[in-house]
């Protein structure tokens, strides 16, 4: 990866209010992440007690934890004052920040995603492919989607009435709706499978590429490997273009130039993972709900207009992408705290979707609640490109799921992923009676 223009000295804090050390230290530690019931009583603490404070741990630049909501917000609508690009957009530790610092204009770019854009170069990369991912233009492959839906359907009924929900089904439909949307043959699926999931569980001993000691994104190698895997597809498609979003990227423009090879591969990589772990963990969380609730079950199965309600519940209760990182352009105030120029913010978004003074009861899942503004799609300009493919994509497995199946119930306890950046539920055992 490559990162430039990257501060390497941390801004003074002044008298700034403090994170105490031992939450400061839980907030860096993947297997926090992974206690659902910690997290969230870790994040309650911090909101009700130091709501904007300064995180500094061994080994980490300082950093602002933002854990409310509002604050997310001011932060998230003003992309011109806090950048991505400038820092790292997500967590990582001082000596992995130090190799990309010491980088410099000439070092090798083996990632450059459209996530890590600042204007006016983010609005430009994604205006690519943001007509593509409207809804009206998603609808166009519902036919498609409910077809994988169907199949994934019938891989339960094989199964027998009992799976691992997440390993089974939850990771493999959204993989193979991605692998359509992009045009890469049903043959490569293994291996695509092994890539997305090494791109975000680093930290995770049993879905991280071993020997990686890379810590919120996979390494420099993983990325290689992705390139190289992904580069005879863009080639193929500058001079045979179809119907797919590899093919829209590999021949669009910017400024008049064809996109650079490295861009364009790291966009064809971050629509594949960001749109495979993501949806397949607010699916999970769903069906978690509907495993616990023999009722809610039996009232969705009744009436599936229920389900988007459903939906954004889930998505707020996972929020599977857990945070990114903001550097301040200017002096800010917020919350009568000064940010300075230069401070790096962890925008806590599990965090933000748990506020007490925006949802009411919001340490239970109520799969009606309405109004339900979550931020598990960010907020802004970077809010994500693929939202209403997403929301479609787990809108037709539930109604597929729902008018198959007859009772579901959980059959052992879930299991999360040892994860910072981008997880949720890994394991999700489950009985069910087909229809």
């Amino acid at each position: 990866m490559s990162a430039q223009n990257l501060v390497t000295q941390p801004q003074e804090q002044g008298n700034a209010p403090q994170l105490p050390a031992d939450m400061a230290s839980r907030l860096t530690d993947p297997a926090v992440w992974a206690d659902e019931a910690g997290l969230h009583e870790l994040l309650a603490t911090i909101r009700a007690q130091y709501p904007l404070a300064i995180a500094d741990v061994p080994g980490f630049r300082p950093f602002w934890v933002v854990s409310k909501y509002q604050d997310i917000m001011e932060i998230s609508r003003q992309n011109s004052l806090f950048h991505s690009g400038d820092l790292s957009a997500v967590l990582m530790p001082e000596e992995e920040y130090q190799k990309l610092a010491g980088g410099g204009e000439d070092a090798e770019k083996v990632h450059r995603s459209i996530v890590y854009m600042d204007p006016p170069e983010h609005g430009r990369y994604r205006m690519l492919t943001q007509a593509w991912f409207q809804p009206g233009s998603v609808r166009k492959r519902e036919e498609e989607i409910r077809a994988i839906a169907k199949k994934t359907v019938e891989r339960m009924r094989a199964a027998g009435g009992t799976c691992d929900f997440v390993s089974d089904i939850a990771v493999h439909y959204p993989l193979e709706v991605i692998m359509n949307i992009l045009g890469i043959p049903d043959e490569h699926y293994s291996r695509v499978l092994r890539l997305t999931q090494e791109v975000f569980s680093v930290a995770d001993e049993e879905l991280g590429r071993e020997g990686d000691d890379t810590f919120s994104l996979g390494s420099d190698n993983v990325f290689r490997d992705f390139n190289a895997f992904l580069r005879p597809f863009h080639e193929d498609r500058k001079v045979n273009p179809r119907d797919d979003v590899l093919s829209i990227i590999a021949n669009a423009q910017i400024d008049g130039q064809p996109v650079p090879e490295i861009e364009a591969l790291s966009y064809y990589v971050t629509v594949a993972t960001a749109g495979h772990d993501t949806t397949s963990s607010t699916s999970a969380t769903a069906l978690w709900a509907l495993s616990r609730s023999p009722e809610l079950f039996r009232e969705l199965k009744e009436d599936p207009s229920r389900i988007p309600a459903l939906i954004d519940e889930a998505l707020r209760w996972t929020t599977p992408v857990r945070h990114f990182m903001r550097s301040a352009t200017e002096d800010y105030e917020l919350r009568g705290q000064l940010i300075r120029k230069g401070d790096w913010l962890m925008l806590c978004y599990p965090s933000g979707n748990r506020d007490e003074e925006i949802f009411e009861n919001p340490q239970q899942f109520q799969p009606d609640r309405s109004p339900n503004k979550h931020v598990a799609f960010g907020y802004g300009a970077h809010v994500c490109l693929g939202q209403h493919l997403a929301k479609l994509e787990i809108r037709i497995l539930l109604e597929e799921l729902l008018a198959n199946l007859d009772a579901i119930e959980p059959a052992g306890p879930p299991k999360y992923t040892k994860a910072i950046f981008v997880g949720g539920l890994k394991s999700l055992p489950i009985r069910y009676q087909t229809a």
